[in-house]
This record gives structure tokens, C-alpha cells and sequence, in this order.
């Protein structure tokens, strides 16, 4: 996938998490499902909530607030599941990330993108990008996917995935069927962000 030319916008993926706005980009963002239950697989990291049928496909699916250290995602009307698409020794990985909820798709600059900030944030400097100036709103964290999960935990989560039971295993789901995909378009507002919790 080629990378924008240089002053071109790109187009990023925003969402909720653990109260906190973050931002993907959308070319690694394959589509958005309305969350389900999911299969819990023992002895996996406790950043995996689990594995889910993507199609007939078993897919893992990260929580990735219990990777940066915060309590377990609740889960809620709101809450979404982003198939992501990211590169492992070569090999494409398919896998869920959880969303306390999606808000939007925006269009960056270069010029709208700040360096990360070296403190004030939930998570490692090195898993952003940067911050990128949302008009109407105060800055979004840039998530950089490739660097959230090491190599050796992509590993993991596509392990967990090849060692589940099959697809159809998962509570409540009938055979061959698949969560809801909700819309994936610039300006799509699939469910409004969670309120903002008093201090």
C-alpha cells in the first residue's frame, strides 16, 4: 500500500478508548462489527479477550486497554470490534481490536500531525505516531498498530486463533454466521462516544 504523497491528507479511523480519543489509519482498518460475545482461549496474555468467527475464519481479538495497562474494556451497546490488517515476518494477520465506540472518519494533514507528547499519555511513546488536530475537538492520539503489538505477540494472538475450537464453537452463534458491520465511511458516525466520566 503506497503512502501519501508529501502535504496529501490521509485518512484516519477515530475512536474511544478507556475514555480517551484515539485515531488509526484507515488503510489498516478493514471494516467495523458490532461486538459479540467472544471465545475465551486459556493461557493466552490477558491482553487477548479472545477469538471470534469472522466468516467462517477464526480472527483474535485484543483488548487493548489491558495491553496499555487499564482495566478490562467494558462491554456496552457501543462497543465495536476494528478488523485490522498488519504484517508478521511477512505474513498479513488478521485480528480484532476492541472500541469503547467509533466516532468518525477524518482527513489529516502533515501539517495537522504534532510529534507525540514525551508525557501526559496512557500509553508508550512509542506506539504513536503523533497527534493529529481534529477541527472542533481537542488533539487525537495517532496509534501506530504495527509497533501497539510486537512481533512475538501478533505470534501469540494468531496462535491462540489456530488453537481455538471452530468458529461455529462460540456462544450463542449459529453456524456460518457473522457479526453486524456497521459503516466505514468519511463523516460515518456508527455510535456517538461514550460520556465523559467525572474526575
Amino acid at each position: 500500500m503506497s503512502a501519501s504523497a508529501p502535504g496529501e491528507s490521509a485518512q484516519y479511523l477515530t475512536f474511544f478508548l478507556a475514555g480517551e480519543e484515539y485515531a488509526a489509519g484507515i488503510l489498516r482498518v478493514k471494516e467495523i462489527l458490532q461486538y459479540e460475545p467472544v471465545t475465551r482461549i486459556p493461557t493466552t496474555p490477558p491482553w487477548i479477550r479472545g477469538v471470534m468467527n469472522l466468516r467462517g475464519s477464526v480472527v483474535p481479538v485484543v483488548d487493548l486497554a489491558v495491553k496499555f495497562g487499564l482495566p478490562e474494556t467494558p462491554v456496552t451497546k457501543w462497543t465495536c470490534v476494528l478488523i485490522v490488517e498488519l504484517e508478521v515476518d511477512g505474513q498479513r494477520v488478521v485480528m480484532g481490536v476492541m472500541a469503547d465506540a467509533v466516532t468518525e472518519v477524518v482527513d489529516l494533514k502533515p501539517e495537522e500531525i504534532a510529534p507525540p507528547p514525551s508525557f501526559g499519555t496512557r500509553v508508550r511513546v512509542d506506539y504513536l505516531l503523533g497527534m493529529g488536530k481534529v477541527p472542533g475537538k481537542k488533539f487525537v492520539l495517532l496509534l501506530d498498530l504495527d509497533r501497539v503489538l510486537s512481533e512475538a505477540e501478533l505470534l501469540s494472538a494468531s496462535n491462540a486463533a489456530a488453537e481455538s475450537p471452530g468458529p461455529d464453537a462460540e456462544a450463542g452463534r449459529a453456524p456460518g454466521s457473522a457479526p453486524e458491520t456497521l459503516a466505514l465511511e468519511p463523516g460515518a458516525r456508527p455510535g456517538p462516544p461514550p460520556a465523559a466520566s467525572s474526575p
